[in-house]
């Protein structure tokens, strides 16, 4: 399958249509306030010296490219002179202070000079991968090319250190993002040599005999070092960098036709969806190393589950999609930006998340007063900034682009992946959808193109729908004859569904969780009381569907509590206590201030 470009496809009303307006009007101004407040803008003129405060980071030229890549996905629909003016001058500082050899860090650049490309976890070709890919952006979107050309000498470079040279201390990217970017470099220059630099990076990825563990408390696992890549059997270490890794496989397979990398893709996918992802869609389970950790084991309160790592799961499954037509992809995709992508962005649009846990206890947040060294976990409101801010620009040209994720085709059809109020059009196609989804499963769609087939997807969530057309099932997807008709009714059933886990998934034992649709619900203290832990559901009870605050509708049900006892222990009784309890979509937990918070119910 080949997709449908975001710059093709217009969201016009929805939920999508509010989100984007959010980070088109408020999120990427607030991003870059932050960043200028912090230095990071300042870092790129490379005037720091010893002595001064502020010393640029090793990764903040990541977090300022990622917000350019960001500011051109949302030029392309409509310039704004104000955002162009701030990446114009921070490319002008980037082309101004990159070396003879077309090296550029701002960090590198006023301290360290002697520790170039001599430390595998500084993170200078993860900086490099992100400035490379925000150059291509904003030429694509502006025509501009003054970085994208900065860039490309920057990738020569990193071709001749590395592939021609081997001068280096190490042979692949500490963490990953190089190999996709320069994929992306590829595809905008026409230059085939970025493209076998790629290929060379994943070829030697756990092939060769510089690379170590990234620090003395990281194994060889941390960084998916273990066997060559080909070999790969599941996702392994840091989250981000085995999802961004798992990306550059999947572009560099299709690139190249390479059935026994794409191989090893599928194997990851597999082990990943059903053994080491939240019902979020989030992924890595603990804070140590911002990791994966065993098969199901998905603890709830210390989930990690970075935002930037949902965002890389999405990322991945898109690519995936190329390789096979087939709608788990998009289902995977779409359960991780509902619920793994979306919690990590306050409603508001200003303030952000990093981790985003399935489970908080406030009341149990802070247990012990009689040592300084305390227990650790997730912050319960969203901050407008953190140390290591790589989630909100993230975010920022994520959200941007998001059009890109619904359509794709081949040489005979045309498919809808994912479901948003939009048109997409094309040299041979015209497609119009309508819907409010996911508020509700309705969708209406019109469709002219000189294609055989339109193939909607079926959501693994779904079991019953109602079409006005007649349609046959391959692969995940209703399979329409676009040439006898152009438009199309579509109904996805979407009642409130009580999930349980694998009975391997141990923190979930004798629990269920409540859905609708995509989206996974939580219940607040703000609205349920103390003591969300003690709560029964029962799944064959009545669940009623309402309006509520949060762009989506929340659901009402009759749960249970135990009866209250004064006792420490007592001996066990049946007795219960009924109360309503409502229920959140869980984007939108802590969004009215510090509370506990919950997904998993004990099951009645």
């Amino acid at each position: 399958m080949k997709l449908i470009d975001y710059s093709k496809v217009t969201i016009n009303n929805g939920f999508w249509k509010t989100k984007q307006d959010m980070v088109r009007n408020t999120t990427v101004h607030a991003v870059y306030d932050r960043f200028k407040e912090t230095h990071r803008f300042d870092a790129l003129s490379c005037t720091w010296k010893e002595g001064d405060p502020n010393m640029p980071h090793v990764f903040w030229d990541s977090d300022v490219a990622k917000w350019i890549e960001g500011v051109a996905y949302i030029l392309r629909f409509e310039r704004n002179e104000k955002l162009e003016e701030i990446v114009d001058a921070a490319v002008a500082e980037i082309v101004k202070n990159q070396d003879e050899y077309g090296y550029f860090n701002s960090h590198f650049l006023v301290t360290d000079q002697d520790l170039r490309f001599q430390n595998r976890d500084r993170h200078e070709l993860y900086c490099a991968g992100h400035l490379m890919e925000a150059a291509a952006a904003y030429y694509e979107s502006t025509g501009k090319d003054a970085l994208l050309k900065a860039m490309c000498k920057y990738a020569d470079y990193i071709e001749r250190i590395f592939k021609i040279e081997d001068s280096a201390a190490f042979t692949t990217p500490g963490h990953p993002e190089l190999e996709l970017a320069l994929m992306t470099l590829y595809k905008v220059t026409g230059e085939k040599r970025y493209a076998d630099l790629s290929k060379y990076f994943i070829d030697k990825h756990g092939n060769n005999d510089k690379d170590q563990p990234i620090a003395d408390w990281a194994t060889i696992h941390y960084s998916m070092d273990e066997v060559p890549l080909r070999e790969a059997t599941e996702p392994r270490g840091h989250a981000v960098r085995a999802m961004y890794l798992l990306c550059g496989m999947a572009d560099v397979a299709l690139e190249y036709g390479d059935q026994e990398l794409f191989d090893a893709c599928e194997r990851c996918y597999e082990s990943l969806v059903n053994k080491r992802m939240y019902i979020t869609g989030g992924i890595g389970s603990t804070r140590h190393g911002e990791a994966f950790t065993l098969d199901y084991h998905l603890p709830n309160r210390t989930a990690y589950t970075e935002t930037c790592a949902a965002i890389s799961l999405a990322m991945f499954c898109l690519r995936m999609q190329k390789h096979q037509n087939n709608a788990k992809y998009a289902n995977t995709l779409e359960r991780a930006v509902f619920n793994g992508v979306l919690p990590g962005i306050s409603l508001s649009g200003k303030n952000f998340f990093y981790e985003n846990p399935l489970e908080i206890d406030v009341e149990f947040n802070h247990v012990n007063p009689a040592t300084n060294t305390k227990e650790r976990f997730a912050i319960t409101e969203r901050p407008e900034i953190f140390g290591c801010s790589c989630c909100p620009p993230n975010l920022v040209r994520f959200l941007s682009m998001i059009g890109g994720y619904a359509y794709g085709y081949d040489e005979d059809t045309v498919y809808v992946n994912q479901f948003m109020d939009s048109n997409m059009k094309t040299d041979d196609t015209t497609l119009t959808v309508s819907t409010a989804y996911p508020a509700d499963g309705k969708l209406s769609i019109h469709c002219e193109t000189t294609k055989k087939n339109l193939a909607v997807r079926i959501p693994d969530w779904c079991e019953n729908f109602t079409t006005d057309s007649a349609y046959t099932v391959k692969d995940g997807y209703m399979i329409f004859d676009a040439s006898a008709k152009t438009d199309f009714a579509i109904e996805l059933d979407m009642p409130v569904t009580v999930i349980q886990s694998n009975s391997n998934v141990h923190d979930n034992a004798g629990r269920v969780a409540v859905t609708r649709g995509p989206i996974v619900y939580c219940a607040e203290s703000h609205d349920n009381g103390r003591n969300l832990q003690a709560i029964y559901v029962d799944p064959d009870a009545e669940y009623v569907v309402g309006e509520s605050e949060f762009l989506l509708p929340g659901i009402t049900t009759t749960a249970y509590k135990p009866a209250e006892n004064n006792a420490l222990y007592f001996r066990a009784n049946k007795e219960m206590e009924t109360m309503t309890l409502k229920l959140i979509p869980y984007y939108a937990y802590a969004n009215r201030g510090e509370a506990s918070m919950q997904i998993w119910f004990l099951k009645k």
